[in-house]
């Protein structure tokens, strides 16, 4: 406890205005910062779900689940902006990452010159830095993690994959990039699956530091549940039959439990069921038996990740490291919704969901229900697109008394980079490699973290694909392209954005969209950016 005491005691001499001391004041905590992929706010157990996550919900009852965490909407943007602490734009990553070289700009598809990643920050600082999973923030050289901080990578350069045979991709056209600490890497042709390969990866690299003095940053990319739907049957079977309720009950049952948990007030309704997704109880038999099928290996998914997450709670136990390691958990964006309400096959060769031979998704009718209680979806700045889980467990400095505990804490996937900066004494630098480096944009969630002290925050604001948004204080205004009118919702009172208010409040609608527009010249948006759909 060592840790927890000497930064409270610094924490309540200093309030807000927060110092971390020199490295050599203090024991640094290690970082450990788990994302999934494509996975909605509802899918696990601490967050409403029925999806069998014991670990994950261990870090929630150990930890404490933030209800009002935004990432988004989207892979490449929200990976540039935990990486960097900026907007996607100013990373260089208002689109997805892609294999170009130039242009450079807002929308280059690789990091920029202009930022640091949370490696390049913690490394002079005397961590050692690893990565196990996905990138997708550059796909040439010199644009791989090994170039942008990590002593150690092993993973997937670029977006979605076949989980059990990287060369089967979505197209013939697609080329998939494993990596091994800077080089390409063929994984073998029997015996792999992405998921486990990931979590074999970072145990490996706890194992590494047992005896090491050095603090530590593991960052554990996964790729699940992202498409295509594979699985491996043993998980599949815990799942058969799960889903012949339904999408219509699923959400229903999820919000229900969201209720009795304390993660939402009564206040949020459930929003209707999308428009364009059809009552499960108009589907033949054929249709419900094929949808539940896709749910349940969806929910295999994140079943085996979860499994991984417990293998790395336990080695990070065995090398004797648990305590003083902060573990982070989210996602990148919610359900996704792509290719419509049942989901795309790109096989179509009868064969079911899950094996090596088959690529399909579960659709936009499950998304639906993965992102239980809110509307819409990954791409999308509505709550169903940005709204993610946020699990932050940390045994040395959340107490007893405050371990389980659900806050309403306001945070953006930008405030990582400050929050660890601040827990690990590094400096945030100005200049790097002879660049400018833009200050960060995100704020420390270390008062909320450390004692539950809940902070206002400072305007978030979203750009993407033509929708945009901001959040300030308890008003969301949105926009669902360059052209379309604003909506005003009170996030406070209707976190389902179920009543625009916009027409009853021009007065916000002017200050907020003025806002908005400020900060858009400021990062860079423009109208119809490059457009790279390579997932």
């Amino acid at each position: 406890m060592k840790t927890f005491m000497l930064l409270l005691l610094m924490f309540g001499m200093t309030g807000a205005g927060y110092k971390t001391p020199a490295p050599h004041q203090r024991e640094r905590p290690n970082i450990v910062i788990i994302m999934a992929d494509d996975m909605g706010f509802s899918d696990i157990g601490c967050y409403g779900g029925e999806i069998s996550t014991p670990n994950i919900d261990r870090l929630a009852s150990e930890g404490i689940r933030f209800t009002r965490m935004y990432n988004n909407a989207w892979c490449s943007p929200s990976r540039a902006s935990l990486m960097t602490g900026l907007y996607p734009q100013q990373a260089g990553l208002g689109v997805l990452a892609n294999p170009r070289t130039g242009p450079e700009g807002p929308y280059q598809g690789y990091l920029s010159d202009q930022c640091v990643t949370l490696a390049e920050v913690l490394k002079p600082s005397g961590y050692t830095t690893a990565l196990s999973g996905k990138w997708h923030l550059g796909e040439a050289k010199p644009h791989w993690p090994s170039d942008r901080g990590f002593d150690h990578h092993f993973g997937l350069i670029s977006g979605a994959a076949n989980y059990f045979d990287i060369t089967k991709t979505k197209s013939p056209t697609v080329v998939r990039t494993m990596a091994l600490d800077g080089q390409p890497y063929t994984p073998p042709k029997e015996g792999f699956y992405m998921t486990d390969a990931i979590t074999d990866y970072a145990v490996k690299t706890l194992e590494d530091k047992k005896q090491q003095q050095q603090p530590f940053f593991l960052y554990v990319a996964y790729t699940a549940p992202h498409w295509p739907l594979h699985a491996l049957p043993e998980d599949i079977a815990k799942y058969e039959g799960k889903y012949d309720l339904g999408w219509d009950s699923l959400r229903v049952q999820r919000y229900r439990k969201l209720l009795a948990m304390g993660m939402l007030g009564d206040e949020t309704k459930l929003s209707p069921r999308d428009a364009e997704v059809q009552p499960w109880n108009t589907l033949s038999a054929r249709q419900k038996k094929e949808m539940s099928r896709k749910m349940a290996v969806y929910a295999a998914q994140i079943d085996r990740l979860d499994q991984g997450v417990g293998k790395i709670l336990d080695k990070l136990n065995e090398i004797g490291k648990r305590e003083n390691t902060i573990v982070v958990f989210l996602s990148d964006n919610g359900g996704c919704a792509e290719t419509g309400i049942w989901g795309f096959d790109r096989r179509n060769n009868g064969l079911e969901p899950g094996g090596v031979d088959s690529y399909m998704s579960y659709g936009q009718s499950w998304a639906n229900a993965s992102n239980t209680p809110f509307r819409y979806f990954k791409k999308w700045l509505h709550e169903g697109g940005i709204a993610t889980p946020l699990i932050v467990n940390w045994p040395a400095a959340i107490t007893k008394e405050r371990r389980g505990q659900i806050v309403n804490q306001v945070a953006h996937i930008t405030d990582i980079m400050p929050t660890v900066c601040a827990i690990s004494g590094a400096s945030y630098p100005k200049t790097f490699h002879g660049h400018d480096i833009l200050p960060m944009e995100g704020q420390s969630l270390l008062p909320e973290i450390m004692s539950g002290r809940t902070m206002d925050h400072k305007p978030i604001y979203w750009s993407l694909n033509g929708h945009k948004a901001i959040i300030k204080d308890n008003f969301k205004l949105e926009a669902v392209s360059e052209d379309a009118p604003w909506e005003l919702y009170n996030i406070a009172t209707d976190r389902a954005e179920l009543h625009d208010l916009s027409g009853q409040d021009p007065g916000i609608v002017k200050h907020l969209s003025d806002l908005w527009k400020k900060w858009a010249d400021k990062v860079g948006v423009y109208k119809d950016p490059p457009s790279n759909q390579n997932e």
